[in-house]
């Protein structure tokens, strides 16, 4: 048996994640999830892999997704009003176009100064239309992929074991950024195996492994670049079949709900791991 312990939403993507107690699945993920995205100049997304002073900023957003507080060490916290409505302008995630609705000014010039780059705050417009890759597609706004990034502690337990025997120190789960973890299962990456499964009132269906990548080097604290773990050490014993390492597994949301802290998610169907 698995019990979900933490629920995190990033409302900007590449920022610090929020924290909650329950929330809300949307076929695009946690409400508000990746709702938002920093862009260059050219509406090229900002990531951490680029952009690590991404990580300390720190993103909160009412239920209502109507107001946006943007808050960073040393600095005034910075409140919009969301807009909805505003015109539409072009951006790009890797080599996908979208589009997005720019967020004023006062949060580009906050961003700029926070990321020391022209920066510019875009949101998910209501008419976004995506649908992501794996064995079930779903839908998300601005995350990498898949709406849902499920992660459990005893996966991390075997991480920081492996570690400690290179003489390095623990990781957080904060590195990892995932959005759902849970605890109970006694076999790391069980999560892995799973093909769908219920937490709360949502049901969810296995997209693909969570490839991991530059981003989990970062400090997530302070946005500095702590390499080369662990991405060095999940070279030794997380290969993916299809290149790069793997850790955590991505999810598409088959039905919609509410879900929470403490509540247990039932496996329903199980399949081999594609690691």
């Amino acid at each position: 048996m698995a019990t979900v312990v933490e629920l995190i939403r990033y409302p900007i993507k590449g920022c610090a994640g929020t924290p909650c107690d329950r929330a809300l699945l949307t076929p695009a993920g946690l409400a508000h999830d990746r709702a938002f995205m920093v862009v260059d100049a050219d509406g090229v997304f900002r990531s951490q892999r680029r952009d690590p002073r991404l990580a300390p900023i720190r993103p909160e957003i009412d239920a209502a997704g109507e107001r946006l507080t943007l808050h960073r060490p040393g600095a005034d916290p910075m409140t919009i009003d969301v807009d909805t409505t505003g015109p539409r302008r072009d951006v790009r995630l890797f080599d996908n176009a979208f589009r997005g609705i720019d967020q004023g000014d006062a949060a580009a010039d906050w961003l700029s100064h926070a990321l020391g780059a022209d920066s510019r705050l875009v949101r998910v417009p209501p008419e976004h239309e995506r649908v992501t890759d794996g064995a079930i597609p779903g839908t998300a706004g601005y995350a990498d992929s898949s709406p849902l990034h499920v992660l459990s502690r005893t996966s991390l337990a075997l991480l920081d074991a492996r570690l400690a025997e290179r003489g390095e120190a623990p990781l957080p789960m904060t590195r990892f950024r995932p959005n759902v973890v849970v605890e109970g299962w006694v076999e790391p990456h069980t999560e892995d195996r799973v093909r769908r499964c219920t937490v709360g009132e949502a049901e969810l269906g296995y997209a693909k492994l969570a490839i991991r990548c530059a981003v989990t080097m970062v400090d997530q604290e302070t946005g500095g670049k702590a390499g080369p773990e662990p991405l060095r050490t999940f070279a030794a014993y997380r290969r993916a079949a299809r290149g790069g390492v793997a850790f955590g597994g991505k999810f598409a949301v088959l039905r919609p709900g509410r879900l929470a802290v403490g509540d247990e998610l039932v496996v329903t169907e199980w399949g081999p791991a594609e690691l």
